[in-house]
């Protein structure tokens, strides 16, 4: 992240907190499947692969 990352993101209409939102919700999602990884839970048969034909 880089001062010209952070205006981009307002020019597209996020605020402040709106990049803070966003922060966190993929802070978290990236936390989450680093550590669903690292126990080896497999994923639900029921939901498609991203990028998966």
């Amino acid at each position: 992240m880089e001062h010209g990352d952070l205006e981009r993101l307002r020019r597209v209409g996020l605020d402040d907190r709106g990049i803070h939102d966003a922060t966190q919700v993929i802070g978290f999602f990236n936390y989450i499947t680093r550590v669903a990884d690292g126990l080896g839970v497999e994923p639900e048969e029921f939901i498609e692969e991203w990028g998966r034909s």
